[in-house]
C-alpha cells in the first residue's frame, strides 16, 4: 500500500494534523512488516490492510492526539526543580511532552498504541510490555527496522516490569478487568492513564479502579463503533 493511500485513510482521525512524509514511510514499513509476520504468527485477527490502518493505525494515533493535542488539558508531572549538568537549578517542563518523558504501552502485542503514538510522538522515552516471546520478538524487529531511538521491549507481564510511567496504555488485553488495577499502578505521579476501550467498559473502568482516579471526557474514535479513548489521572 502506497504513502498516499495510507494518509488518505488515516485523515478522519488526524483532523487538521497531517503526518510528515518521514512518519508514512515508517507506517508503510511497519504495515509490511505486520502483513509478513501476521502470516506466521497471529498479531491481529484483521487481516485486510486498510482495515489495519483504520483500526489499528488509526485508533492509536487519533488516541495520541487526545493525550498531546493543545486543545487537551495537558496536566503531566508537577515541575520540579533539578540539577542540570552545569549545578544550575532547572524546572522540569510541564504538561506530557519532554525530553525524557515516558510511554508504557501495556499488553503490546503487535505493538498498538505504543508504536504510532512514538511516531506521533518521537521525543517520548517507550517501552511496549508484552509477556508472548513471539510478540516481543515481533516488537523488536519493529524497533529495529524503524529504527526507533528510546524503545524497548519488555517481555514479561506488567507487573514483573517494577517502573512506572509518565503515560500508560492499554487497548484490547485479555482478562481487562484483572489487568487494569496493575497497569494503573505504572502510572507515575502526575501521569495519565490512556485506555482505548469500548463505550460498555467504562463502567468497568470506573468500578475497579474506584475514586482514586478522575477521567477526562471520553472521546470517541472516528468512524469506529463503540470505541472510545478514555485519559485519566490519579487524585
Amino acid at each position: 500500500m502506497g504513502m498516499a493511500r495510507i494518509a488518505e485513510l488515516l485523515r478522519p482521525y488526524m483532523g487538521e494534523a497531517a503526518e510528515p512524509p518521514a512518519v508514512l514511510s515508517q507506517l508503510q514499513c511497519y504495515l509490511d512488516l505486520l502483513l509478513r509476520w501476521n502470516a506466521r504468527i497471529n498479531l491481529t485477527a484483521v487481516r485486510d490492510p486498510e482495515e489495519i490502518v483504520t483500526r489499528h493505525f488509526g485508533e492509536s494515533l487519533f488516541a495520541a492526539q487526545v493525550l498531546f493535542s493543545e486543545s487537551e488539558p495537558k496536566v503531566g508531572p508537577a515541575p520540579e526543580a533539578r540539577a542540570s549538568s552545569n549545578g544550575q537549578a532547572e524546572r522540569r517542563p510541564e504538561g506530557l511532552l519532554y525530553p525524557g518523558a515516558t510511554l508504557a504501552d501495556v499488553g503490546s502485542g503487535a505493538g498498538f498504541p505504543g508504536i504510532p503514538m512514538k511516531l506521533f510522538a518521537q521525543e517520548l522515552a517507550l517501552t511496549l510490555i508484552e509477556s508472548q516471546n513471539k510478540k516481543a520478538a515481533f516488537l523488536r524487529e519493529v524497533i529495529r527496522t524503524l529504527e526507533l531511538n528510546n524503545a524497548e521491549v519488555f517481555s514479561g507481564r506488567a507487573e514483573q516490569w517494577g517502573k512506572t510511567a509518565d503515560i500508560v496504555t492499554l487497548r484490547a488485553v485479555e482478562q481487562f478487568q484483572r489487568t487494569l488495577p496493575g497497569t494503573a499502578k505504572l502510572v507515575a505521579a502526575g501521569g495519565k492513564l490512556c485506555l482505548l476501550i469500548g463505550t460498555g467498559q467504562i463502567p468497568t473502568v470506573q468500578e475497579t479502579l474506584g475514586a482514586d482516579w478522575t477521567w477526562q471526557n471520553p472521546k470517541v474514535v472516528p468512524q469506529s463503533t463503540g470505541r472510545m479513548v478514555l485519559v485519566g489521572s490519579r487524585r
